[in-house]
C-alpha cells in the first residue's frame, strides 16, 4: 500500500483522508449544491460517511489515495477542509521499486470536487502541482491522466489551462453522476501530462501561482 505524506503548499495542503474528516467535508459540501452538477459529492452525515468508508477501503486495497484539500491560513497553519481529490488508477506495468517500494507507472488524479468558496481560486491549480509533483519527482511516474465528464466544460477549461493534453472522449465510460442519469454511463474527456512534459507544465504551475493572490 502507498503512503503519502500530507502535502503542504503556500495556499493549500493535501491531507490524508481519514473518517474524523467527515463533519469538515460535510461542511464543505453544503455551501452551495447547485456547482456539484457533474461530481459525486455527498450530501449529509451519513452519505458522507459511506463516501469515506469507501474511499479508505480503495485505498486499503492499493486503488485510491484519497486526501481531503485544506486551506493554508496566513501563519501557515492549517486551515478549513475545503473539499477531497484522489489518485486513482493506479497502475504498476513496469513492476519498479524505489527503496524496496512498488511504485507506480502511470495514475489518475480524480475523484476531485472543491467547496463553492474554493472554486475558481488557487486552490485546484496548486493541488493539481502538489499531486504532479509527488507522482513525477518522487514516484517517477511517466503520465499522470486527469478525466472527466466530456460535458463539464468548467472542468475541462481548468485542466486546460494547468497543462492537460487532450487525448479523446471514452464513449460510454464511467458511471455519470448526472442525478437525472442515474444508471447511465457517461462520455469521458481524457486529458494528460507525460513525464517529457512535466518540467514545462511545472515551471507554468508555479509562474500562475507566483503570479496569484491566492
Amino acid at each position: 500500500m502507498l503512503l503519502v505524506p500530507t502535502l503542504i503548499g503556500k495556499s493549500m495542503a493535501l491531507e490524508p483522508l481519514t473518517i474524523e474528516h467527515v463533519p469538515d467535508l460535510v461542511a464543505a459540501a453544503s455551501q452551495d449544491r447547485s456547482t456539484f452538477g457533474f461530481t459525486v459529492v455527498p450530501d449529509g452525515i451519513e452519505e458522507m460517511t459511506g463516501y469515506v468508508q469507501t474511499l479508505l477501503s480503495g485505498h486499503q486495497v492499493g486503488q485510491d489515495i484519497p486526501f481531503v484539500q485544506r486551506r493554508v491560513n496566513a501563519d501557515s497553519s492549517l486551515g478549513d477542509v475545503v473539499g477531497c481529490t484522489r489518485f486513482m488508477n493506479i497502475l504498476f506495468p513496469l513492476g519498479r521499486t524505489v527503496n524496496g517500494v512498488s511504485v507506480p507507472d502511470e495514475i489518475e488524479i480524480g475523484g476531485t470536487w472543491l467547496a463553492k468558496s474554493a472554486q475558481r481560486t488557487s486552490v485546484n491549480t496548486e493541488a493539481k502541482l502538489l499531486l504532479m509533483t509527488h507522482a513525477f519527482d518522487t514516484w517517477g511516474v511517466q503520465r499522470v491522466a486527469i478525466c472527466t465528464d466530456e460535458r463539464n466544460e468548467q472542468s475541462r477549461r481548468a485542466i486546460e489551462r494547468i497543462g492537460g493534453v487532450f487525448e479523446g472522449v471514452l464513449r460510454s465510460d464511467r458511471p455519470s453522476w448526472v442525478p437525472s442519469e442515474k444508471g447511465l454511463l457517461r462520455n469521458t474527456a481524457v486529458y494528460s501530462v507525460v513525464s517529457a512534459e512535466w518540467p514545462q507544465v511545472k515551471s507554468r504551475l508555479t509562474t500562475i501561482l507566483s503570479a496569484s493572490s491566492f
